[in-house]
């Protein structure tokens, strides 16, 4: 499943295979929440900036078409025309952000809908069933994600509650993939690790959901507010403990700089809403810092967006160009900044594996911290 061809230091260089293609890590999966990324790009534009993984929101799509739905238009893949690995969360992080409208039970987590206020129920299960339908590559466990700061009491019985949820997820999609109508039968689950910014919950929560022999490992339940150096530290703490023969995903993370952090300790995998998120906003990465194309200065700007990009955008278009487009209002602003910042993205991982291949990553995290998330 992976193969760990070089590592400098705790970044490593590998290859993980999946039942939709090779992903190479360290790599970043690109954000499509309701089965599209927002800012009007398709399935059809990933392969043109360097996109790997495309990751799908269960709660999203449970609720909209309908997972039942997706599943009889033959899963996500046939439904978005992306042709890759594609990874889906468990709903778990939806469901726990309205803290108003849902209530946490053994059994899982009934709760509202924030569309049209319906009652709703989700629990391992139920979750492991929503993404078997979706028929994603990867599916990821349905854990209990508790907001920074907590209890400690509170977030040892947590870590305690997602354990047991975690088997209850295993044994669910060994079922579902074991059905004659199932649409992927080689579905993969990751496992995810939680404990708040507590070391000693992370790693003893580390060490008992590695006994279960999963797909891989994702930290969860971090970047939602907490110091960067928390963050990093956790990591820290984690790493030695999560297995080295698997993927290791950071969920939910993060800036360029937050990245390299998280490859320099150790991390794999990487997703965000980030980069596109602050491409609909008129912010744009580039390899000097980002950039806010609503400032006037761009008005005859005739460079592009970066010039050390070589993006389809940053070929054909000036900044002059997509300041005017952002101040018209024309949606083609949105478009070109949200392909430019994740082609920005899909290279950067690019460039970190080369550099951890010729033995330079440490050259090359001295060379851009402290540059990439800087305003220009």
């Amino acid at each position: 499943m992976l193969k760990v061809l070089k590592q400098e230091g705790r970044a490593r260089r590998s290859r993980f295979e999946t039942p939709h293609g090779t992903v190479e890590l360290p790599g970043f999966m690109n954000v499509a929440t309701c089965g599209a990324i927002k800012g009007a790009v398709s399935a059809y534009d990933l392969k043109d900036i360097k996109c790997q993984v495309q990751l799908c929101n269960t709660y999203h799509l449970h609720l909209r078409p309908g997972d039942q739905t997706v599943k009889a238009l033959g899963g996500l893949h046939t439904f978005t025309g992306w042709d890759g690995p594609i990874l889906t969360d468990s709903g778990g992080f939806q469901v726990f952000s309205l803290s108003k409208l849902r209530k946490i039970k053994e059994e899982g987590v009934y709760f509202s809908s924030h569309i049209d206020g319906r009652k709703l129920f989700i629990g391992p299960e139920e979750s492991m069933r929503i993404q078997s339908n979706l028929a994603s590559t990867i599916a990821m466990a349905f854990d209990e994600c508790v907001e920074n700061p907590a209890k400690y009491e509170y977030a040892k019985a947590s870590c305690e509650r997602t354990t047991r949820w975690l088997v209850r997820c295993r044994d669910e999609m060994r079922r579902l993939n074991s059905l004659p109508d199932t649409l992927n039968p080689r579905q993969m689950l990751f496992g995810i690790n939680q404990g708040c910014t507590y070391d000693d919950l992370r790693i003893a929560h580390m060490k008992e959901i590695a006994k279960l022999d999963l797909d891989g490992y994702a930290i969860g339940g971090l970047a939602v507010g907490e110091p960067a150096e928390d963050m990093y530290r956790v990591i820290e703490s984690v790493e030695p403990y999560m297995p080295a023969d698997r993927p290791r995903y950071l969920m939910g993370v993060g800036t360029p700089e937050n990245i390299l952090e998280g490859v320099k300790r150790g991390v794999d995998l990487f997703d965000c809403v980030m980069p596109a998120r602050n491409a609909r906003h008129a912010h744009v990465f580039t390899w000097s810092g980002h950039r806010n194309m609503l400032n006037k200065k761009y008005e005859l700007d005739t460079a592009p967006l970066d010039e050390e990009c070589d993006c389809p955008v940053c070929r054909k278009h000036t900044r002059a160009y997509i300041h005017h487009l952002f101040k018209a209002g024309e949606m083609l602003a949105m478009r070109l900044c949200v392909m430019h910042n994740l082609y920005f993205y899909n290279t950067l991982m690019e460039k970190i594996r080369e550099s951890i291949e010729e033995d330079r990553f440490e050259q090359f995290y001295q060379t851009y911290i402290g540059v990439l998330d800087r305003r220009i």
